[in-house]
């Protein structure tokens, strides 16, 4: 009796919070929570280890026959109830919860229901019974599952899917450009935080339907206009702005993965528009066709190692490195202005000069010297440096960039004589050129010689989208 009475707060709370957290799983969809009731569940990640630790310390000393201190067993059975309750406060964020959010809460108030029995056991002696071992041994399970399900909500579905070589999503011969380009891009960088189990800032992209619809900040996807959609103005943002996304730590998505979700909004964001459908001038059409080349990481595997160090030193506020892929040696690069220009940190990249695969000068005052650096990226495949002073002498410099396939020189000086210089780039796949003083006469000789080409010629001004017109169309202007 003496033991009941002096435990008689810790039985009321335990029955009390055991019978809450039924309610609120039992009754879930009917709750409305005020908001700092919902704001005590974010503090859920912070605690949920803390009885985690606690319990199998008590499963371990009562499998090995050992004697569970009675305050370790109170403690783990409170915080445990404290943690399924507060996981419950922040799932209700979620409108709309998903299969694997569903089953977490369910199983991570089984671990503190079964931890609730236990402690009622252990209070009428029966500790060292076949029960509560039996008890013990579910109570392990329960953790381990309720853990699974809970890395797949927080970081997607395979987080913890045994390692396989991942064979990539083959792309047919005619693709659907929304169903069989843009899904997997979207898949791959974005839908493990907005999907139903984890829709970050109430955004779904799990269909075209939900990407419309947007989420809290506005509208994602404005189809025919890129600039304005939050989907892609976001991916140019630098990377240290808390809006950019993905956002640190998840893989950014590549340039060329951009500019397809550039392209296909501009062009309307359909989702039936196929790959035959597209002129052959149009860019996407080359971006495509280098996605069904295959495996980009085997043409980039005898590229010098560079270490993560060497990227952090180089990197500033206005300058962003990035591999193309987790552990590639190849590397992007995007050079923002800042108050005061100086070519130094761009001459500065000397060093990983061999890694640079992608690297964005547009809108730099650059001049010959870092147009000489830019000659030395033997490896690189895409240059932008649109809206710059760069004219047909720097131009000259690029006949040595054997492997690049897009050059963005749009609002620039160049003449015809870069012309010559274009001829020399047998991998360029596209280009972009308008506003320029480029003549039709050149562009023609030069589409002559590489017809698989694709030239850019114009740009809306109204809503700032590429647009590419055929061959005739373009000649005529």
């Amino acid at each position: 009796m003496t033991r009941i009475l002096k435990n008689r707060w810790v039985d009321y709370a335990i029955l009390g919070l055991s019978v809450f957290l039924i309610f609120c799983l039992i009754f879930d969809a009917y709750i409305e929570l005020p908001n700092l009731v919902a704001w005590l569940g974010r503090w859920h990640p912070l605690i949920l280890h803390f009885p985690i630790v606690l319990l199998l310390i008590a499963v371990f000393l009562g499998l090995t026959g050992k004697k569970v201190p009675d305050e370790l067993l109170v403690v783990a059975v409170l915080s445990a109830l404290v943690t399924a309750i507060s996981g419950f406060f922040l799932g209700k964020e979620t409108p709309v919860k998903g299969d694997l959010l569903f089953w977490h809460q369910w199983l991570g108030g089984g671990v503190a229901l079964v931890a609730s029995l236990w402690y009622v056991l252990a209070n009428r002696g029966l500790s060292g019974t076949v029960y509560t071992k039996v008890l013990q041994v579910v109570m392990v399970g329960l953790v381990a599952v309720t853990g699974h399900y809970g890395g797949m909500v927080t970081h997607g579905e395979e987080f913890l899917a045994l390692p396989t070589n991942k064979k990539e999503k083959e792309i047919p011969e005619n693709p659907v450009i929304y169903a069989d380009v843009v899904t997997t891009i979207l898949e791959d960088k974005c839908v493990s935080c907005h999907n139903p189990n984890k829709k970050k800032g109430e955004l779904l992209m799990t269909n075209l339907e939900e990407l419309l619809k947007g989420g809290e900040s506005g509208q994602t996807l404005i189809p025919g206009d890129p600039i304005k959609s939050q989907l892609i103005s976001r991916l140019h943002l630098p990377a240290e702005d808390e809006e950019h996304m993905p956002p640190e730590g998840k893989a950014p998505l590549t340039q060329s993965e951009i500019e397809i979700l550039e392209r296909w909004v501009a062009l309307g964001a359909s989702d039936t528009l196929r790959f035959s459908q597209l002129p052959e001038s149009e860019p996407l059409v080359a971006l495509i066709k280098g996605l069904k080349e295959g495996d980009a990481e085997s043409k980039w595997a005898s590229l010098p190692v560079v270490a993560d160090s060497t990227i952090k030193n180089l990197s500033n506020d206005y300058l962003t490195i990035e591999r193309m892929a987790a552990n590639s040696n190849a590397l992007s690069i995007d050079v923002f202005l800042p108050p005061e220009y100086t070519a130094a940190p761009i001459i500065a990249m000397e060093r990983i000069a061999a890694n640079i695969v992608e690297l964005d000068l547009s809108g730099l005052p650059i001049g010959s010297a870092e147009m000489d650096f830019v000659a030395r990226c033997q490896n690189l495949e895409w240059l932008e440096v649109d809206k710059t002073p760069v004219a047909d002498a720097e131009v000259e410099k690029l006949t040595a960039l054997k492997n690049l396939r897009l050059l963005k020189i749009y609002e620039t000086p160049v003449t015809d004589k870069s012309i010559s210089v274009f001829k020399q780039l047998g991998s360029l796949k596209s280009l972009y050129i308008w506003k320029t003083e480029l003549s039709n006469e050149a562009l023609e000789s030069l589409k002559s010689e590489n017809s698989g080409l694709a030239i850019n010629y114009g740009i809306n001004p109204e809503i700032e989208t590429f647009f590419v017109a055929s061959d005739s169309v373009a000649i005529a202007k």
